[in-house]
């Protein structure tokens, strides 16, 4: 069975030969194969690449496009600053929508009009032609807060969950068209996932986010699959408060991050909902033993059930050893 036979089984409920095993493995990536990252955030071939180096070193069962959250707010206008060698990172400091105002004359950027979104969509498309179907490939988009924070300032949007949240709904409208947009395209490219990162609705409380952003989740979730699309939820941080609207928006896949205990996710979520993750990944995968690798990997997989893909809560960093990340590889291959 090959990658992306194992994952899709997984999301279906049909038998697999193991575990599949889905690291988020970008500055480990570029690392791995020599590359700075400045690069392989702005030139989809140099992604590629080492994507599909470190697949190929670690029997990784997935090729992914994430690599940092400013493609959509550059394309939008927003000011972004590069580095040699670390993301690219939105200057708040200058957010494209300091003045609400200038949201009414904010146009959907075209993802396939040259930008850094169609960057992506061709890394989507070069990592299909390289692998073909056997391992699964991955797309990305933003999510309603995540993309807001971006392009009006993460302190800024949260103020407006209180002040104006028609405001709030407004941009999510827009986002929400855009990201159906920039979905579409990476779906028509390849994409067999879409991963969908709304790292900033773990610091937003349970009644805001079932008021105003769970909604244009859904309704984002639901779009890429009336696309024929899958989706990957991936929230950075503390989400135990909103474990339970996560369980309800039907992705395919919903990443953990270590701050959320396996054993309740499942309880919240459901028997069914596929689990990815939790393992901590400085102090257990980074700075761990592959013992300690594998007694949490094993931890986490009891925790969950069947239905859970192997994984670090978040991020691989560029330093982990390179003996836990196989470590956590052969309990997926075991299992």
């Amino acid at each position: 069975m090959n990658g992306l036979e194992r994952v899709l089984n997984t999301i279906e409920g049909k038998p697999t030969d193991s575990l599949p095993f889905m690291p988020i493995t970008m500055m480990f990536a570029a690392g791995l194969t020599g590359e700075k990252y400045g690069d392989y955030a702005r030139d989809h071939r140099v992604l590629a690449r080492c994507q599909l180096h470190v697949a190929e070193t670690f029997d990784i069962d997935h090729v992914s496009t994430i690599s940092d959250p400013a493609r959509e707010a550059s394309d939008c206008g927003a000011r972004v600053v590069y580095f040699e060698d670390q993301p690219p990172a939105i200057d708040e400091s200058h957010a494209l929508l300091h003045d609400k105002k200038s949201l009414a004359r904010l146009k959907v950027p075209d993802p396939l009009g040259g930008g850094r979104m169609q960057d992506r969509v061709e890394g989507v498309a070069l990592l299909k032609d390289k692998v073909k179907n056997d391992k699964l490939v991955e797309g990305w988009v933003e999510g309603p807060c995540a993309e807001a924070a971006d392009l009006r300032g993460i302190n800024t949007i949260l103020l407006d969950f209180y002040d104006d949240p028609g405001f709030v709904r407004d941009l999510f409208e827009f986002i929400l068209e855009m990201e159906l947009c920039f979905a579409k395209a990476q779906i028509e490219a390849g994409a067999d996932i879409i991963g969908m990162g709304d790292a900033a609705a773990s610091l937003v409380g349970k009644k805001f986010y079932q008021d105003l952003i769970w909604p244009y989740e859904k309704k984002l979730v639901d779009g890429i699959h009336a696309m024929g699309g899958r989706v990957r939820l991936h929230i950075c941080g503390n989400t135990r408060h909103l474990s339970e609207g996560i369980g309800q928006l039907g992705c395919e896949i919903v990443d953990l991050d270590y701050l959320n205990p396996v054993s309740e996710a499942r309880d919240r979520m459901g028997p069914g909902q596929v689990l990815l993750g939790n393992i901590d990944p400085v102090s257990v995968l980074r700075n761990g033993t592959p013992d300690f690798v594998l007694r949490e990997t094993e931890r986490c997989h009891k925790e969950s059930g069947p239905n859970y893909v192997v994984s670090a809560g978040c991020e691989v960093p560029r330093d982990t050893p390179h003996e836990n990340l196989h470590e956590m590889r052969r309990y997926a291959r075991c299992n």
